[in-house]
């Protein structure tokens, strides 16, 4: 298996890149949704858990630069045959997916009142503490940093954490499975180990 993708197969980077992106979302839904089931305000653990939460958030938006970048730098393997609503649907779904990817970590950073203690190694500042937002919020939109907050922090967390990024992994998933078990082609195989079908 080559390290680039080919017209059979994505290659070992954007496999690696594919899965880690997973991965980190998972982490990042785990440490979030931990915070608020298990730990009370104001502990050390839900602050850990909140500290989990923005390293794996700032992770995810390094891991997606990084995939837009080696997406344009290869081409993607060969579509199996299809309808044209169904390659229509697939290339949907993967915009809406990267899209989310994308704006998902920008909200979340953006949207934070606290610095990051990245994995406890160290500290990004939070965006309210940039010459980025002293000159595009406060000085440009006129807002505070609560003003602006509101708004974006209800796209991060009622729009797309709470339901639109599981219904496109959710989305994607059913497609893969279909595509392996129903349709019986190699949509599956090219992100995973390869082989025959």
């Amino acid at each position: 298996m080559g390290m680039k993708n080919t017209a059979r197969d994505y290659g070992t980077i954007a496999k690696w890149l594919h899965w880690g992106t997973a991965l980190l979302f998972l982490a990042a839904y785990v440490s979030v949704y931990y915070r608020q089931w298990f730990t009370d305000a104001q502990t050390a653990q839900n602050w850990t858990a909140l500290q989990l939460h923005l390293s794996f958030g700032i992770s995810i938006a390094v891991i997606v630069t990084l995939r837009v970048i080696w997406r344009w730098l290869n081409t993607a393997p060969t579509a199996e045959p299809g309808t044209p609503i169904e390659h229509l649907a697939a290339h949907l779904g993967h915009y809406a997916l990267y899209a989310v990817m994308i704006i998902a970590p920008l909200t979340g950073y953006i949207g934070t009142g606290v610095d990051t203690e990245f994995f406890f190694l160290f500290d990004i500042p939070k965006f309210e503490s940039t010459a980025v937002f002293t000159a595009l919020v406060e000085h440009g939109m006129g807002l505070s940093f609560a003003e602006f907050e509101q708004p974006i922090d209800f796209i991060h967390k009622e729009i797309l954490g709470a339901w639109l990024i599981w219904m496109l992994i959710l989305g994607h998933a059913t497609a893969a499975l279909y595509h392996h078990f129903v349709k019986r082609d190699r949509t599956l195989l090219k992100m995973t180990h390869g082989g025959e079908r």
